[in-house]
């Protein structure tokens, strides 16, 4: 019998390399595991495939997918919804894929709340300096933007110890192999346990003779 993936879900601040740390994991071990790809009601952009980067969805046809509970959690921003399909989920993880969820917070603590067994993983550089520095080195946004993500990582880290691991993203390759590690661990404790509780079943039910 097929072993079952596990569902890791990767937060962490803006700026701390979530993206590139997936992007390497998949390269490096792309037969083990599968990246989450959410739904949206926003519009592609140039570039982007749907099954790819999203699934997109008129804002009909997600609210739908919201009233039959096709989804694991959803959110709206900035008038669009965003999701994470249930069906493609478990279908990977049934395949024996290891699922990577990369989400922000509030719907990282509703997939544990639907799904106990979630592995939460939180992403971080190691100071906020280097926070800073990342996201002012990308020279892509204004200092407004960057200010405004800097506060949004002083209320994230309020969050930070509700998470299973902390992974502090210094040395790109360390981080992946770090990352890795963390989900064989989590195999080998969940099949430890399996073979615990048979054993045990089998020792109880001998009182019942």
């Amino acid at each position: 019998m097929k072993e079952e993936g596990i569902l890791t879900v990767v937060s962490g601040f803006s700026g701390a390399g979530k993206g590139t740390l997936m992007k390497k994991l998949l390269e490096k071990y792309g037969n083990t595991y599968a990246l989450s790809v959410s739904a949206t009601t926003r519009a592609p952009r140039e570039g982007e495939v749907h099954g790819r980067e999203y699934f997109f969805r008129t804002t009909e046809e997600f609210e739908k997918m919201i009233a039959q509970d096709e989804l694991i959690e959803y959110a709206k921003y900035v008038n669009h919804y965003y999701g994470t399909p249930k069906d493609y989920v478990m279908n990977q993880l049934a395949e024996g894929k290891d699922v990577l969820l990369e989400i922000e917070i509030q719907g990282a603590l509703k997939v544990r709340e639907r799904f106990p067994d979630t592995v939460l993983l939180f992403v971080t550089p190691p100071s906020a300096q280097e926070l800073k520095r990342r996201l002012t080195g990308r020279g892509t946004e204004t200092e407004e933007v960057i200010q405004a993500r800097l506060a949004r990582a002083a209320e994230e880290a309020e969050y930070m110890d509700r998470y299973d691991y902390l992974v502090v993203n210094d040395d790109l390759e360390s981080c992946v192999e770090e990352l890795h590690g963390i989900i064989r661990a989590e195999h080998a404790r969940a099949a430890r346990n399996r073979e615990f509780i048979h054993q045990i079943k089998k020792e109880v039910e001998e009182f019942q003779k």
